[in-house]
């Protein structure tokens, strides 16, 4: 086994420990390193590179590639107000004359509420902990934006919001004339070749999908986001992510490869956060303090009611990381610290 196999094993062994089951990639140098520990759950095998997980918000980074794709080719403008993809008579939300852009919706820098409203009222919590958005259809939550108020002058300031991204996904499809998993699919996993990064995994991959669980073991049902699936709906494995990462890394380097032009354009954009981060479209950035190495860091997390996940690259030193478990306990740390690794072992110019 070489050194890159061998961290990304002992990656995965150690959060083996702590979640149901657990798949780690590790990109370095060209080469791609994939291994599964633990169970898919009670009775079922070690996951592997072909298991499907929730991905959670790590979707915000393929609804951003979309729109990167729609502007390209002049589908979509990034400073055009969501309002004139929307159907007519929607009313969206302004603040201090300043209507939300597509742009604004991609950076969390709309002023929208991290959550659609009402979603947690204590009635609708009740009825539907196990799911909480699968109530968020296109009419629920059109509706809902005329009696939303803008936390923020839409542009001025970051405020992370799965309504934002949600709205996104379901401006980008009304605009396309199809709907969100579609519209993925044509912009960025047939591209790609992305072979099982899905929001409905239909009877062909329904066998490789990993039943969620609480960190006590418990098993949690499937999210269903309705019409919000830009925020966080898609499914997806580590053999696909590993491939969207390898994309992400030559992009710089091989600017006639695969969705290369788009993924340049999201990178960018760039929105302060605060002195040490940034946003990308879709993506977060920092870079460590001098004492810490100086590296880039390009990353995004996700969660849903079972499932935890974690991407990241350094497009300077060409490494990446993948982290998905079937448990709802967060992973960030450990994928950071295998990307640090990677970062000063096999670093690349």
């Amino acid at each position: 086994m070489n050194e890159l196999a061998c961290l990304v094993q002992q990656t995965v062994d150690r959060l083996a420990g702590r979640h149901v089951g657990a798949v780690v990639a590790g990109l370095a140098g060209g080469a791609v390193e994939i291994r599964g520990a633990g169970r898919t759950g009670p009775g079922g095998g070690a996951p592997g590179p072909r298991t499907l997980f929730e991905i959670g918000s790590v979707t915000k980074v393929f609804t951003s590639l979309a729109l990167a794709r729609l502007v390209l080719d002049g589908s979509a403008e990034p400073d055009e107000p969501v309002g004139a993809l929307l159907p007519d008579g929607v009313q969206v939300p302004f603040r201090g004359g300043q209507a939300i852009t597509l742009r604004h919706l991609a950076t969390h820098t709309s002023g929208l509420p991290r959550l659609p409203r009402g979603i947690f009222t204590s009635a609708l919590f009740t009825a539907r902990r196990s799911d909480p958005y699968a109530h968020c259809t296109a009419d629920h939550v059109l509706a809902g934006l005329a009696r939303t108020r803008l936390r923020a002058v839409p542009g001025r300031s970051f405020r992370y919001s799965n309504l934002g991204a949600g709205l996104l996904g379901l401006a980008l499809a009304h605009r396309a004339g199809i709907g969100y998993e579609e519209l993925v699919r044509r912009e960025v996993c047939v591209p790609l070749g992305l072979a099982d990064t899905v929001v409905t995994p239909g009877e062909d991959r329904s066998g490789r999908l990993a039943p969620g669980h609480a960190p006590g073991g418990r098993p949690v049902p499937y999210w269903s986001l309705a019409d919000l699936g830009g925020m966080g709906a898609l499914r997806s494995t580590a053999a696909d992510l590993a491939i969207l990462l390898r994309a992400q890394l030559a992009a710089g380097r091989e600017p006639d490869g695969p969705l290369a032009p788009a993924i340049t354009l999201t990178r960018e954009v760039r929105h302060r956060v605060n002195p040490f981060a940034w946003m990308h479209l879709g993506w977060l950035g920092h870079r460590l303090h001098t004492q810490q190495g100086g590296h880039l860091q390009i990353w995004h997390n996700g969660g849903t009611g079972g499932f935890r996940s974690f991407v990241a690259f350094d497009p300077e030193k060409q490494v990446g990381v993948v982290v998905l478990v079937n448990t709802s306990r967060s992973v960030d740390a450990a994928g950071t610290a295998l990307l640090r690794r990677l970062q000063n072992e096999f670093a690349t110019t």
